[in-house]
């Protein structure tokens, strides 16, 4: 069940973009599993993708075409039911054949569509099925009713994501707005599962990309539901420059920087969305490390306790087993740990002081703090200015049901 997850937004019409979602019959019927958007020429258009190394079809045409310095990408094409990945050159092959067969019915070259995929790993795209359905698609592009996207691109999704923010730049209005996936396989090690940010807004290049990088790294790479890093993770960011403001190119000050913190905004609702519709999850957990002595002692430090199966089963079970933290800490591999100047606080409830259970503690104070299905667990090292925040869930009984049948 989805946890504090918002209704999808009403997602303004953003200028330059138009969007279709599909049955195409790859997952089930009844679904829409097919969705094509359609972006204005001249667009900036930037991606970053899993680190994974056996990385889906997809992915690696995706990167090929966006390395293509000739001409911009013209149209995006999301299907689920089936990851395209493990599937080798014939995998490629279709990808490919998904990419000329728009191209050919839009006029457009093959390297400005970008395919991506999500769903079961080493099953053969029905790729059939997708040019079957593509025509339909491309016949029903629209600005508006974003909701339809979201539910097309979702798998194991209980609830379509969606996110915008509309900020004044350079004297125009513009609009941020975008839809994301993902309920498991989720430890983001580039890229959400999909997510796709889009702005009117003029925005050079170079700076979109470098945008994309840096927020990535402030929302989807900072997950995580089971700490798996999928074959398919990919996020697109995409301005098509219709808002006719002056072109963002420094985000530093001034407008560009009401800009990109608009831009962080969206990126990170979109990746708490994921987190709140984690499969199974009964608990939103907030993990935070302050006090390190560098930033990669907080991260790593964040990380190993979001990924600890035994502190998120104390999580779902709302069991103040502080132990299980204050262990996970011990081995996250801080070089020089001082022990006796950590502290642990769970919602606001000091668990552990000066490396100690504190003297005010109780496990009836623990076990109230344990209960809500929000939870903030800040662990501060005492060792320094440098802090991070990771944000992930419990591991609950419907967890482990929904991947034990996820092919059935």
């Amino acid at each position: 069940m989805a946890v504090g997850l918002n209704a999808f937004p009403e997602i303004p019409e953003i200028k330059g973009v138009r969007f279709a979602a599909v049955e195409a019959g790859i997952k089930k019927a009844n679904k829409k599993d097919l969705v094509v958007f359609e972006l204005s020429e001249g667009s900036s258009v930037a991606g970053v993708f899993t680190q994974n190394q056996f990385c889906a079809a997809p992915v690696r045409v995706c990167r090929e075409h966006l390395a293509s310095d000739t001409t911009t990408p013209r149209y995006l094409v999301i299907n689920t039911g089936n990851a395209n990945a493990g599937t080798g050159k014939s995998g490629y092959e279709k990808a490919i054949t998904t990419c000329e067969a728009v191209a050919s019915q839009v006029g457009v070259q093959k390297h400005q569509v970008l395919p991506f995929s999500t769903g079961v790993i080493g099953e053969p795209l029905p790729v059939d099925k997708i040019l079957a359905a593509l025509p339909n698609a491309l016949s029903s592009l629209k600005s508006i009713g974003w909701k339809d996207a979201g539910l097309g691109i979702m798998t194991t999704d209980t609830l379509p994501k969606g996110a915008f923010r509309q900020v004044e730049v350079f004297g125009k209005i513009v609009t941020i707005g975008g839809i994301s996936k993902g309920a498991g396989m989720i430890r983001p090690n580039m890229a959400t599962m999909l997510g796709y940010i889009f702005t009117d807004a003029a925005v050079d290049q170079k700076v979109l990309a470098s945008l994309l990088k840096s927020t990535t790294n402030q929302s989807f790479n900072r997950i995580t539901i089971d700490s798996d890093t999928s074959t398919n993770d990919s996020c697109i960011a995409v301005a098509t420059g219709l808002a006719e403001n002056e072109s963002i190119s420094d985000l530093s000050c001034g407008d560009g920087l009401v800009f990109a913190e608009a831009f962080l905004a969206v990126m990170q609702e979109l990746a708490h969305a994921i987190v709140r519709d984690g499969e199974g999850a009964t608990k939103f957990v907030t993990v935070e490390v302050t006090g390190a002595a560098q930033v990669n002692d907080a991260t790593k430090t964040a990380f190993e306790i979001a990924h600890s199966p035994l502190v998120k089963t104390a999580l779902f079970a709302s069991d103040p087993n502080w132990g299980r933290i204050l262990a996970v800490v011990g081995r996250a591999g801080v070089e020089d740990l001082q022990v006796d100047k950590v502290s642990i606080n769970i919602n606001g409830c000091e668990i552990v002081k000066n490396g100690g259970r504190s003297s005010d503690y109780t496990e009836e104070a623990g076990q109230v703090a344990m209960a809500p299905s929000e939870i903030h667990i800040l662990v501060d090292l005492g060792a320094g200015d440098c802090s991070d925040t990771v944000w992930t869930t419990d591991f609950s009984h419907d967890y482990v049901t929904i991947n034990a049948e996820y092919r059935t």
